[in-house]
This record gives C-alpha cells, structure tokens and sequence, in this order.
C-alpha cells in the first residue's frame, strides 16, 4: 500500500521557493526525484543522507506519481 505522502511532504512558500518538500528537512521532493532519476539507489541516498528514511523517499514517488502527467 501506498504511503501518505502528506506526512511527509510539505509546501511552504518560505522553504525553498514553495517547491514540494520533505518536511523537517531543506531537501526537495524534485532533488530526491532527480537523485534517483541519476542512478543512485535508496541506499546510497540513505547513506549520503542520514536524516532521511525509506519511507521518505517512497512518499516522494507516490508524491511525483499522484501529479498529473504532462504530455510533450
């Protein structure tokens, strides 16, 4: 089942530019998205990034998969 990526992802117009992001934390859902995108695995996010949790990271792809989908 999906997590509630709402517990974890917040928006703030006083936090990096109102992007989407995880809260407690200066680290966007897109930086995470973009981490990912580039080959790292959650491990090594993990590992590079010891205040963040697995389920942090699954709420940014069930955050980035409930957005509509933009078509060229």
């Amino acid at each position: 089942m999906a997590a509630n990526y709402t517990y974890f992802i917040a928006i703030d117009p006083e936090i990096r530019f109102g992007k989407p992001y995880l809260k407690n934390t200066r680290i966007t859902v897109a930086d995470v998205l973009d981490w990912m995108a580039s080959g790292m695995s959650s491990e090594k996010i993990l590992a590079d990034f010891p205040e963040l949790t697995l389920e942090q990271l699954t709420a940014c792809l069930d955050y980035a998969a409930d957005q509509p989908q933009k078509l060229p």
